[in-house]
């Protein structure tokens, strides 16, 4: 039933996703035709009361009508209501197809662990997976109606092989009204158990697969059930199905064309079929039409989930693992390349424009002037006195002119000597020296006076020097 048109958009062309607008079956317009021709029936047919069977005073009412009509449909949020539940949909569409249960893992499982190419063996794999395909089954019947139909009884389950008639009299004996897909997962441990004790299973560490593999099976059942009872709350359905039909029950009065002779703004014109109105329906109400094909996936629609050949597929294909492919391995030969230190794999002439060289990374080839091996720089010098100072441990940088400074020591309360960098930045070679600072006017010296040094290169003055300002003479 899946409508699958992947292969037509596997390459971009010309006119790639325009071919997907012929399409019938699963398309919007099979969907919407029916809604679409009702909304235009309706709205031709006021169109011509108004013209034709109203008087000149019920034609001025009736415009009145129009224009509220009009002005009132922008109050309500189309968008951003049908935005937000066609997300939340979509959400719930492809986590219900996540949570159909695939027997793959425990096919491998039981292929794997439960051995014996006896009878008795092959006996206890087959009806391992056939637990397991029946809880599955029973659990797609009663969400699916395809599946429903396919096997509505019992008895069809037991015709079709998934149930034994022994089987079938203990379901209907257990006194239990809720869904018995799990039964099937019991009677799946109790047999696990009993290859245990049989030594068909050789370990522990084999039991503890075979379990863990069934509790992530049913898991996926049970959430595939749940998905079925817990629905998008019925509240937000009914204000979404509301305000969309009641915005566009809005517009069939509001988007008629009236007299231009009465010179109402925005209706200078008159084209008697609501053409962009009915673009607007189109989009909004097939908005709300795919959120209703996805909301339950497990119907009879176009698009929905090809339960019944879900089924097909994994009872099929898990019996023949554990059955026909059992202990079965292909002889052990030597590939093609054994000789190859680096194999190559051949193309084909279609596909040799295809083959493009290995990607090494976006900068690998990125190249600079001026790009050479880098050069030594020279020792640093003191910022103060000018002098070269060699710190301990000094680094070369593999930058020219630049250096890091490792291992500097420490003074007073775990503060690193400047000269040494602490910070293990990049400095420059020569760092700046600080500038000669002026004294102010009222204390420069006399001309023919020598100068004192700066006041900030003077030595302290006595034992609590550091808490005087010193001023210059």
């Amino acid at each position: 039933m899946t409508v699958t048109y992947t292969s037509r958009v596997a390459t971009t062309r010309f006119g790639g996703f325009s071919r997907l607008l012929l399409l019938w079956r699963g398309s919007i317009y099979k969907l919407l035709y029916r809604e679409l021709l009702l909304f235009l029936t309706a709205y031709l047919m006021l169109s011509l009361a108004y013209r034709f069977l109203l008087s000149e005073a019920q034609k001025r009412l009736f415009e009145k009508l129009v224009l509220y009509c009009d002005k009132s449909a922008n109050l309500i949020p189309v968008s951003f209501v049908l935005g937000f539940y066609v997300a939340l949909v979509l959400e719930r569409w492809w986590g219900q197809f996540r949570a159909v249960p695939a027997p793959d893992g425990l096919m491998l499982a039981v292929a794997g662990s439960v051995h014996g190419a006896d009878a008795r063996g092959r006996l206890l794999r087959r009806t391992l997976l056939r637990y397991g395909s029946l809880a599955a089954l029973l659990v797609l019947r009663a969400v699916s109606s395809a599946a429903r139909k396919r096997f509505p009884t019992a008895d069809h389950l037991v015709q079709a092989g998934f149930l034994t008639r022994g089987e079938r009299r203990r379901l209907e004996g257990l006194r239990s009204p809720h869904n018995q897909f799990w039964v099937p997962c019991v009677w799946f441990t109790a047999l696990a158990a009993q290859a245990r004790r049989e030594g068909r299973v050789r370990d522990d560490s084999a039991l503890k697969l075979l379990m863990e593999e069934l509790n992530r099976f049913r898991g996926h059942c049970s959430l595939l059930f749940h998905y079925d009872w817990i629905s998008v709350p019925l509240v937000y359905t009914q204000v979404v199905t509301i305000a969309v039909y009641t915005f566009f029950v809005t517009c069939l009065i509001g988007r008629q064309f009236l007299d231009p002779a009465q010179g109402y703004a925005g209706h200078e014109l008159d084209l008697g079929v609501p053409v962009f109105t009915l673009l607007q329906f189109f989009f909004y109400v097939g908005w709300l039409k795919v959120a209703e094909q996805l909301i339950n996936p497990f119907g009879e629609d176009d698009d929905d989930f090809e339960t019944n050949t879900l089924i097909d597929r994994n009872f099929q294909v898990s019996m023949l693992a554990v059955d026909e492919l059992y202990g079965e391995v292909p002889a052990l030969e030597r590939d093609r390349y054994w000789d190859a230190a680096s194999p190559r794999v051949p193309y084909t002439a279609a596909a040799a424009p295809l083959r493009h060289p290995p990607f090494r990374g976006s900068a690998c080839d990125i190249t600079y002037v001026g790009m050479g091996p880098p050069q030594p720089r020279p020792p640093p010098t003191s910022p103060m006195r000018g002098s070269a100072v060699p710190p301990p441990g000094d680094t070369q940088s593999p930058i020219s002119g630049w250096g890091v400074a490792v291992g500097a020591p420490k003074t007073h309360k775990g503060h690193r000597d400047p000269q040494h960098h602490s910070l293990n930045l990049p400095v420059p070679v020569t760092p700046p020296t600080l500038p000669h600072l002026q004294p102010p006017p009222k204390y420069r010296p006399l001309p023919g006076v020598s100068s004192p040094p700066p006041w900030y290169l003077r030595p302290p003055r006595g034992p609590c020097a550091s808490h005087r300002v010193s001023v210059p003479p």
